[in-house]
């Protein structure tokens, strides 16, 4: 019972938190490790568990979806399909031992980047010479979703920050597009982790459910937040303190 709540409300969160900001897989991975998951298990069940979070929020935001940049929605949904097949692929092959060495290293990664996002999206805002061009927005497109096929976690800014070098202003479009790209990610790479046997299926349906109705609430309440510096610091804390206890076992 103890682990049953536990799953439920780290889904919860995970969902609330990937609609808002990002950063659900600080919550929903160390969950599933705890609870007896092993870790390369734990990846691929925390991606597939965060797919319908990704999918409620993106119909919440689909009235504000749309692309601007050098980049069409085809070309785009194309590049995040071939990125995460390709970091999906490289995950299975990792050995769970070397994994679990990586881990703390990504969600420290994860942590500085989600931590220094808006700075990174305002300094990306104030370059000189507009938006990138086709090549360079591709190049940043696919090599956010090769880390998104592999690592779930700080995924969000990640893209965040490529729509804004691919040329997005409007915060409310980027959002409902990141949250669809990031459903996109999840569904391809959580179909190679079916294939290979890494989904722990009892953990990722109570995650699941759990994700959705957090990923729908969080879009809802996305635009009534005043204070999401507060709630950037209080996922930038849960973050530092994941890799810390990482790090440590």
């Amino acid at each position: 019972m103890t682990e049953l709540l536990l799953l439920c409300l780290a889904g919860g969160a995970a969902g609330l938190l990937n609609a808002v900001a990002g950063g659900g897989t600080f919550l929903s991975l160390p969950a599933l490790i705890y609870v007896g998951v092993p870790p390369v298990a734990a990846n691929a069940t925390a991606t597939l568990s965060a797919l319908p979070g990704y999918l409620s929020s993106a119909w919440a935001f689909r009235g504000d979806m749309r692309t601007e940049g050098a980049l069409g929605l085809r070309a785009i949904l194309g590049l995040a399909a071939l990125g995460s097949i390709l970091g999906a692929l490289l995950l299975i092959v990792t050995p769970g031992e070397t994994f679990l060495w990586i881990v703390p290293w990504l969600l420290l990664l994860a942590t500085l980047l989600f931590a220094t996002g808006p700075l990174l999206l305002k300094v990306l805002r104030q370059r000189g010479g507009g938006a990138a061009g086709p090549v360079v927005s591709g190049a940043a497109i696919l090599a956010v979703s090769i880390y998104g096929g592999y690592f779930n976690g700080g995924l969000g800014i990640m893209l965040l920050a490529a729509f804004s070098l691919l040329g997005h202003t409007d915060l409310h479009g980027m959002n409902g597009l990141k949250n669809l790209l990031s459903a996109v990610l999840s569904l391809i790479s959580a179909a190679a982790f079916v294939w290979a046997g890494l989904i722990a299926w009892e953990q990722a349906l109570i995650l699941a459910v759990s994700a959705t109705a957090g990923g729908y609430a969080g879009a809802r309440l996305s635009r009534r937040i005043v204070r999401t510096d507060l709630l950037r610091w209080f996922i930038t804390l849960v973050g530092a303190a994941m890799t810390v206890a990482f790090f440590v076992l």
